[in-house]
């Protein structure tokens, strides 16, 4: 999927087709988002003007890096999880033997439906702290972008955070369901302070700028 062109992704992401939908949908722009975030980054290393900051700079390129291979890791993650939860939704349910072994292979497959886009929601955490960094820091000719990139990223929380709940409503395992709905939560409250602060830092460089 992520060979594809952007017209391919969307034209897909618009069909009937199962997959891709909102959890890779997420993934994907957040790592768009990052990569905003990437590019103040370059254009503020080697800039005399912002020298002082280069070593902490490189370090936030090189993180940057690594979460958009995150990124782009989960947004096929996302895909494959929920194709194996809707092939264990078609399971046949004629007889009681085949509803247990459906509703089995259900409850497996909700978990890594659900954690697909957990993950997501904790990666985007750790991508706006990056971009907030980068809006303190960063050369103020782009820094617009590292405003976009937090509206993106937190977009890209908020769908994931949706698509985690709507597979915690079918889980079973009241354990495993409060264990991820509580990382759920703290995450999203983290990622929707820091991305308000940021956006607003940033809008009110751009403003003044």
């Amino acid at each position: 999927m992520l060979e594809k062109s952007c017209n391919e992704f969307i034209d897909q992401l618009a069909s009937n087709a199962p997959v891709p939908g909102g959890g890779s949908a997420s993934a994907l722009t957040a790592a768009i988002g990052m990569a905003l975030g990437s590019m103040v980054g370059e254009l503020t290393s080697g800039n005399k003007k912002f020298s002082e900051y280069e070593t902490e700079v490189s370090e936030l390129l090189f993180r940057s890096s690594e979460l958009i291979r995150r990124f782009k890791e989960l947004t096929l993650m996302d895909m494959e999880a929920f194709e194996r939860l809707n092939k264990a939704l078609k399971l046949p349910r004629s007889t009681e033997e085949e509803k247990a072994s459906r509703t089995e292979a259900v409850q497996t497959a909700l978990v890594g439906a659900a954690e697909a886009p957990l993950l997501i929601v904790e990666e985007c955490v750790k991508a706006l702290k990056i971009l907030d960094s980068y809006s303190l820091i960063g050369n103020n000719f782009v820094i617009s972008d590292a405003g976009t990139g937090t509206a993106l990223c937190e977009a890209a929380l908020k769908g994931a955070r949706l698509n985690v709940l709507v597979n915690l409503k079918l889980m079973k395992d009241t354990e495993q369901r409060d264990s991820m709905k509580q990382r759920l939560d703290a995450a999203s409250e983290t990622g929707r302070h820091l991305a308000k602060l940021t956006y607003e830092r940033v809008e009110q460089i751009c403003e003044d700028y």
